[in-house]
């Protein structure tokens, strides 16, 4: 078993990132995972064109995050329907060693806006125990369209207040 602390470190992601951070999200475990992706994901440039966009969206708080100065994920806030939302992407090469709770902690403390919602497939327990972990309280469920499984399935709603 590999113990190894990472040192995490959050950077305003740019446009150059993005080409890495397209890559992470092609990994079809972490699709599978994910669930909820836009129809056109696996297509690079429109991947490149709305997450362009949404760079210069001052709604949106977009952070890359750096593991031992390599990047290995993404994580967000954005607004959908009017509440603000967590999102984030680990490359799977990365999962379980505590980076996912690493960032959304620390990304917590720049984000301040409250409250803040989260989203998780039913069957999604790695990202269940990263919200758990970082103060996230489950509040409900819905149903949706997964595109990565192109059925509808159970999401589970999580709330962070402080």
């Amino acid at each position: 078993m590999n113990d190894k602390k990472y040192e995490i470190e959050l950077r305003p992601t740019t446009v150059a990132d993005l080409d890495i951070l397209f890559q992470f999200q092609l990994d079809h475990e972490g699709r599978h995972l994910a669930a909820f992706m836009s129809q056109d994901s696996t297509h690079k440039e429109a991947y490149l064109a709305k997450y362009t966009r949404l760079l210069n969206d001052p709604t949106v708080n977009n952070q890359t995050i750096i593991a031992d100065s390599e990047i290995v994920g993404s994580i967000a806030k954005f607004v959908m329907e009017g509440d603000a939302e967590i999102t984030y992407w680990i490359d799977r090469a990365f999962w379980g060693k505590g980076i996912a709770t690493a960032a959304l902690k620390n990304f917590l403390s720049l984000e301040t806006t409250r409250p803040l919602f989260g989203r998780v497939a039913f069957d999604n327990l790695g990202s269940q125990k990263v919200m758990e972990n970082c103060g996230f309280v489950k509040i409900g469920t819905d149903r949706g369209f997964a595109n990565a499984r192109q059925a509808e399935i159970e999401e589970l709603i999580y709330r962070l207040d402080l």
